[in-house]
């Protein structure tokens, strides 16, 4: 609500406007006081009346440098001020306080705490002012160009390319007058802010019309149902996926299905028989048939679903229900689930015979959104159902509401926000618990919001790299460790590994065949985009050793990358087939206490006895 406010205020200001100068103030004032929600398109129609209209280049200049002294500024004025004032503050040269040097020094201060696409902004306003300073002033114009060659080399190539190309332009005298000249005037157009709201109260009535839709026809939320024979050519028991349409449920039953899309309840038309897309391998799992509750017995009532790793991080997720002895096993190996999901970014996170949870995610620098998709495989509900995330110190999250009550053959979609405070291997916990009859399960989730997660790969140049390889020495922003009991693995293989966890391997950096380059870029709250570079030799005639040197601007990072990627090359959990389902018709069979199926490790032996 609060971006569509603001372009309406901007509309608004536009339309009733008095004069220019007043409107100029009031889209200011609007940056100021709601910086956050205004969009770009904002600040370049500011730009557009300013640029064409003479008689208000001053004043806009004026009053961009009076922002300027506030001590807290937001991002988007300090863009709007900085472009006019490259445009326009030799109009003020005679003012106190607007000389070149101090328009130049005042804006200097900002660019330490913005971004790219600012500082971008940014060195062309300092280009302007050397143009606009006739005659040349030696001072200014060196502390102009330090800044530039700062940047030649930078790791952005447009940040780079413009300091570059200024400092070959400023070196020119007189013809760069003629190369920057001022903005000629915009022609004369429709205003981008009418049309974009244009565009947002279509979109509006779009997603209404939508919502509408979908209430009569059917929405995304999966669900596994029993398909009905049709002129007996399909046996009762063979599984079907429909898709449920949205309509509000009134009062719950258990006798038609259900589904939650983001904690909204929804019916399930049982003659919508249509075949619906199963996400890939993600939902394709929920297809399992699972025991029908009339075949647990009161003595087989679950325990846990038990999470099989020999990790200390991956503690044994264990919650025992009086003095009951057996337990459903998951059916899948949870501990492999978990190391797939922290190379790929969808798929199943934990399954047993009842209900299956799997994730999808995106990342985008420090920030990630996942969604839980919490499936019920029965015909009887879950209930009680919890889910309680247990973020690390380094990681902010929050989840959706998680519905109590998962229904019969439904899927519930659960979104989980993620954002990177700073470098650690710590991992975030999902207690996940529900009751199915008379018995509770709880199980204990690593979720894959893991230290690769927030790298992104690139690639530099010899020069680049090198440079930046030279200027990191030393402990503790450089790190070198000869690894042993390395899983043996040729050069390529490596690199696919480091390509999954979003290392970008540069080939030709090292000139010795058998070492191993990659660069990354990682991103938190705390170092925001960070470069960090990789080196691994290896040794042809023992593969099960390495020598792995890993730099960064910092040291926690540094270390943090270095032990996370020895993980995966000494570990490289292997991929073992999961163990087949039982058939559907069959009731569920007791397993050993001692040994439970499918674990052979002393930690999971003890849980079983437990």
């Amino acid at each position: 609500m609060r971006e569509e406010l603001a372009l309406k205020a901007a509309i608004l200001a536009e339309k009733f406007a008095p004069d220019l100068s007043w409107y100029v103030d009031v889209i200011l004032q609007l940056i100021d006081k709601a910086g956050d929600f205004v969009s770009d398109d904002i600040w370049y129609r500011v730009v557009q009346f300013v640029t064409n209209n003479e008689d208000l280049q001053p004043y806009a200049a004026g009053k961009a440098r009076e922002y300027l002294d506030k001590p807290a500024l937001h991002e988007t004025m300090v863009k709007v001020s900085a472009y006019i004032l490259g445009e326009y503050s030799h109009l003020l040269a005679r003012r106190p306080g607007c000389s070149p040097k101090e328009i130049f020094a005042i804006i200097n201060e900002k660019l330490p705490t913005v971004s790219m696409p600012t500082v971008a902004i940014l060195l062309s306003t300092y280009a302007k002012i050397l143009m606009h300073t006739q005659p040349s002033d030696p001072e200014l114009q060196e502390q102009i160009w330090a800044i530039f060659k700062k940047y030649e080399s930078y790791i952005d190539v447009e940040i780079q390319q413009r300091a570059v190309e200024y400092f070959a332009l400023s070196r020119k005298g007189a013809a760069l007058m003629d190369v920057l000249a001022e903005m000629p005037k915009f022609p004369e157009r429709q205003s981008s802010l009418l049309k974009k709201a244009e565009d947002t109260e279509v979109d509006a009535a779009e997603q209404s019309a939508i919502k509408l839709r979908s209430q009569q026809q059917t929405s995304n939320a999966l669900v596994v149902t029993d398909q009905r024979p049709v002129n007996g050519s399909l046996p009762v028991n063979q599984l079907g996926l429909v898709r449920m349409p949205s309509q509000n449920m009134e009062a719950s039953s258990h006798d038609q299905g259900l589904t939650k899309e983001n904690g909204t309840v929804s019916k399930v038309d049982p003659a919508s028989a249509q075949s619906a897309d199963l996400l890939g391998d993600l939902l394709g799992p929920l297809a399992i048939e699972g025991p029908p509750a009339a075949a647990v017995s009161a003595e087989q009532n679950m325990i846990s679903g038990l999470e099989a790793t020999p990790d200390a991080a991956g503690a044994l997720a264990l919650a025992t229900v009086g003095d009951q002895s057996n337990s459903v096993q998951p059916i899948v190996n949870i501990a492999e689930r978990f190391h797939a999901l922290c190379l790929k970014d969808s798929g199943v996170l934990y399954e047993d015979p009842y209900t299956q949870i799997g994730i999808k995610a995106e990342w985008r620098a420090h920030h990630g959104r996942l969604v839980l998709f919490l499936g019920n495989k029965n015909t009887s509900p879950l209930v009680s159902v919890q889910a309680l995330i247990l973020p690390p110190t380094h990681l902010k999250m929050e989840l959706s509401l998680v519905p109590e009550t998962v229904p019969p053959r439904a899927q519930v979609q659960c979104p989980l926000e993620v954002m990177n405070l700073r470098a650690s291997r710590d991992v975030a916990v999902l207690d996940f618990s529900y009751k199915f009859g008379t018995a509770m399960v709880s199980v204990k989730l690593r979720l894959p919001a893991v230290l690769n997660k927030f790298l992104q790969p690139i690639s530099l140049p010899a020069e680049e790299f090198f440079l930046q390889w030279k200027s990191l020495s030393g402990p503790p922003l450089k790190l070198q460790e000869v690894v042993r009991g390395v899983k043996p693995m040729s050069l390529p293989e490596m690199a696919n590994l480091f390509a999954s966890l979003h290392l970008g391997v540069t080939p030709g950096l090292d000139t010795n065949p058998n070492n191993l380059v990659a660069c990354t870029t990682f991103y938190s709250e705390s170092t925001r985009a960070m470069l960090c570079l990789i080196r691994v030799e290896t040794d042809p005639s023992d593969r099960t050793q390495l020598r792995i040197t890993i730099a960064s601007g910092d040291p926690t990072l540094t270390f943090e990358l270095k032990e996370f990627i020895k993980e995966y090359l000494v570990m490289m959990p292997a991929s073992t087939p999961a163990p087949a389902p039982a058939p559907a018709a069959a009731p569920l069979q007791p397993q050993s206490p001692i040994t439970p199926a499918g674990y052979n490790d002393p930690g999971a032996m003890l849980a079983g006895l437990l």
